[in-house]
């Protein structure tokens, strides 16, 4: 734990904006031809180190037009420098087919971000993992011939070089490396490779030295990196990724290479069946996420704000100071960057202990720190920032039911089941998922018939004849005779599953039919083109006669739905069918129909998927991608409820087409169209934390106050843009307990401070209240430290 500390000011070198000025000086500094180099302790940009704060924004992961919006609060946290992938199957989905329009404009999301001034990193892979599909790569590259990915291997290398290339190409036609005027000041080759290496023994080895070796030959005029990459090749600086990259990152491999911590996870993924997990604002302190509907996620993003805004007032000592470490004891360490003739010195004093708080005497004077935290004082006297000192402003996020969208009037049109009748065998076994699908659909019709005689049926009355299908992934639905018997699936761990339902055979001739379906291919690990999906055995349990196998019984297959297929989820596809009302449930395998008005207000839309069970929806053509509704996590709740429209998808003056694809037996009656902000915003504040980073400037190396005769803490609150606040919902200075959007009063509060709250916050977009028992009169429960609630609500 000693070597966070040092750590983290080693990526923050290299990382983490050279000065947060307005936007016309920020365009100016990226603007123009920059010589980018490194050594030991940072990057240099035209021959000046510099402070780099850096987050990653994917393009294809939200709209063109939600990108200036992004980028800008971006940029107001705090960033100067965008990272994001390249998506090769986004790009070249078929190969030698290329596609650079609408959400995958690489070249404009490139130059808007030199528009907003700041600089990129950009990660071209074109393995990049990401959660993404296939982790990148294209599915037409598991067929081509003796292909092992990511490997010594020709093919291979051959079409990775051949992507590499016109992605590098693009970029410099376009003029957007560093050395031309652009704002690339880094490259990346490849994705955290030592996880898988060793399973290529010679080969990885070979691997990694040919990928670093072609990277460096574009001659892009910036450096190149590999994250999690132990043995980069030189120039190659090998990088972090992780949560703690602190405590797990042996350092950069040469002397002369800087130390670079490229991602560090803000929160965990969405998988389905999980529970939703976070990172704690405390924990993270070095991170700005915004959620997936582009809204600022406090106080994750302020506190981001605030570090590096500390970090920034650090910045001459840290540039040209001598840095000196004084390691207290095991758990307790200085670390000083001073330059004593300029009268320059910054501080940063650290309590790694996990669980115990602590007091630090430095230069004469003590210091508290909470467990696990850093404290940062730019004139080594001040503190301006604890990591665990949660001061910035909270949010809630509310969905509210639009008030005018949720006019539905629900149609349905059900995909007929296929037999042997329609799909006539086409081979022994049933086909390997991937390869049936090509990536082009997740959906995957398997048929068989066998024959009964009524020796074969059992003669207990009840008993059933059970249809068992052992899966490599990734879910199935199963009909016998055209009967619906029910929907099993894998996991995220272990997408191999068992399917058994008990069926009605009949006497004769019995078709089984199953729809099996893939939630996308794998997105990382060794020998991703020899992973497999899809049925694998099938069989009939429970005759009188034993069991049957089915797996060699000759099978016909389709690709895809009729649905899909006729694009039924379109306008003019929505007409190629015949649609009826919906009453009640509808079978499984349904489509539904409605239109909806678009809903009031600029913000962002959401629908709420309650009743439904698993499939996909489209607004007006465009998909929003998968639901998964009764995947239940280990709290008996779905991952994720309510899923993102984006504003651009929906039509001005006119309703919108909403289809949804349904696997399971349900009721589209309980969906809501809703409206999406974070308009409760709220503080909590002791009255004995520091006073928050803004609160303070440096002129000459002199640290001031910015706010007159304030120099404790004090409750910030700024409404979204363009609000103001239009009510206080609650606020109390005593013994408060809660969290924003469910705040209580304890049994110690000074009875004026809502009145005193409202005086200072309501009718503005943003407000200050000090936090002290002078503000309040609340000079009662003299023992105890008093906290400030305030949550207050905003509007136009």
């Amino acid at each position: 734990m000693t070597r966070t500390i040092v750590f983290i000011l080693s990526v923050i070198l290299v990382l983490l904006p050279a000065a947060l000025g307005d936007h016309s000086e920020k365009g100016k500094r990226v603007a123009g031809f920059q010589n980018v180099t490194y050594d030991g302790k940072s990057l240099f940009i035209n021959g000046r180190r510099e402070l780099l704060f850096s987050g990653s924004v994917h393009y294809t992961r939200s709209t063109p037009d939600m990108w200036p919006d992004i980028l800008e609060k971006a940029r107001h946290g705090g960033l100067n420098v965008i990272q994001t992938y390249v998506f090769w199957n986004a790009h070249e989905p078929e190969k030698g087919k290329f596609n650079f329009e609408g959400n995958y404009d690489l070249v404009k999301f490139i130059k808007l971000i030199q528009k907003k001034g700041m600089y990129v990193t950009l990660r071209v892979g074109p393995f990049i993992q990401a959660e993404w599909n296939h982790g990148g790569l294209p599915y037409w590259l598991r067929e081509v011939p003796g292909i092992v990915f990511r490997s010594d291997n020709e093919p291979y290398k051959k079409h990775m070089k051949a992507f590499v290339g016109k992605i590098i190409q693009m970029m410099k036609d376009e003029k957007l490396f560093a050395p031309q005027g652009g704002p690339i000041i880094l490259a990346q080759i490849e994705n955290e490779y030592n996880h898988i290496q060793l399973a290529y023994e010679e080969n990885g080895y070979n691997y990694v030295q040919w990928a670093a070796k072609m990277a460096v030959a574009f001659d892009t005029g910036v450096p190149w990196i590999m994250c999690k990459q132990k043995d980069a090749p030189d120039p190659v600086v090998n990088t972090c990724n992780g949560r703690h990259c602190g405590d797990t990152f042996s350092g950069p491999n040469k002397p002369y290479k800087p130390s670079i911590w490229t991602e560090n996870w803000t929160a965990q993924y969405r998988v389905f069946g999980d529970p939703i997990s976070q990172r704690s604002a405390e924990d993270i302190a070095f991170s700005a996420p915004l959620d997936e509907y582009g809204l600022e996620r406090q106080p994750k993003w302020s506190h981001l704000k605030d570090v590096h805004k500390a970090v920034l007032l650090c910045r001459k000592a840290i540039l040209t100071g001598v840095p000196t470490v004084q390691r207290l004891n095991t758990f307790h360490e200085i670390r000083v960057f001073e330059n004593p003739k300029a009268n320059i010195c910054a501080a940063f004093i650290t309590n790694n202990h996990t669980t115990e708080a602590a007091t630090i005497n430095f230069r004469g004077s003590n210091y508290f720190l909470p467990a696990h935290s850093i404290s940062v004082l730019p004139d080594c006297k001040t503190v301006v920032y604890n990591t665990q000192s949660v001061v910035s402003q909270h949010n809630a996020r509310n969905f509210v039911r639009s008030a005018v969208a949720n006019n539905f009037k629900w149609e349905v049109f059900s995909e007929s089941i296929p037999s042997t009748n329609e799909l006539k065998s086409n081979q022994k076994f049933p086909a390997e998922l991937y390869i049936l699908l090509k990536d082009t659909t997740d959906y995957g019709w398997y048929t068989t018939s066998f024959e009964l005689g009524p020796e074969d049926l059992p003669k207990k009355s009840g008993a059933s004849p059970v249809l068992r299908i052992m899966s490599l992934g990734h879910s199935l639905s199963a009909f016998v005779n055209g009967q619906y018997i029910g929907t099993d699936h894998g996991t995220h761990d272990d997408k191999t599953f068992e399917f058994e339902q008990p069926a009605s055979f009949k006497v004769g001739t019995n078709y089984v039919s199953i729809l099996a379906t893939t939630v996308g291919l794998p997105d990382s690990g060794a020998y991703m083109e020899h992973r497999y999906a899809g049925p694998k055995s099938i069989s009939v349990l429970g005759l009188n006669t034993g069991t049957i196998d089915l797996t060699k019984n000759d099978w016909g297959h389709q690709v895809g739905l009729k649905g899909e297929q006729l694009k039924i989820f379109s306008e003019e596809g929505s007409k190629k069918v015949e649609w009826t009302g919906s009453v009640g449930q509808a079978p499984a395998l349904s489509w539904f129909k409605t239109r909806f008005t678009t809903p009031e207000g600029r913000g962002p839309v959401a629908i709420r998927m309650t009743g439904m069970g698993k499939g996909m929806i489209w607004v007006n053509g465009q998909s929003i991608g998968r639901h998964w509704m009764t995947f239940l996590s280990p709290l008996g709740q779905p991952t994720q409820s309510e899923y993102h429209i984006p504003r651009s998808y929906l039509n001005n003056g006119k309703d919108n087409l909403l289809v949804i694809l349904e696997e399971e037996k349900a009721c589209p009656e309980k969906i809501e169209i809703l409206n999406v902000d974070r308009d409760t915003i709220c503080s909590y504040i002791a009255e004995n934390e520091p006073a928050n980073v803004n609160s303070w400037v440096s002129k000459r190396g002199k640290f001031l106050s910015v706010v007159k005769g304030v120099t404790g803490p004090q409750a910030f609150l700024k409404c979204p843009s363009g609000k103001k606040i239009v009510a206080v919902e609650f606020a109390s200075f005593g013994n408060p307990s809660g969290y924003c959007g469910k705040f209580s009063l304890g049994n110690c509060n000074a009875a004026s401070t809502k009145s005193i709250v409202e005086k200072e916050c309501l009718g503005k977009e943003e407000c200050m209240v000090a936090v002290s028992s002078s503000n309040f009169n609340g000079n009662g429960c003299p023992d105890l430290v008093k906290m400030l609630a305030i949550q207050a609500k905003c509007s136009y």
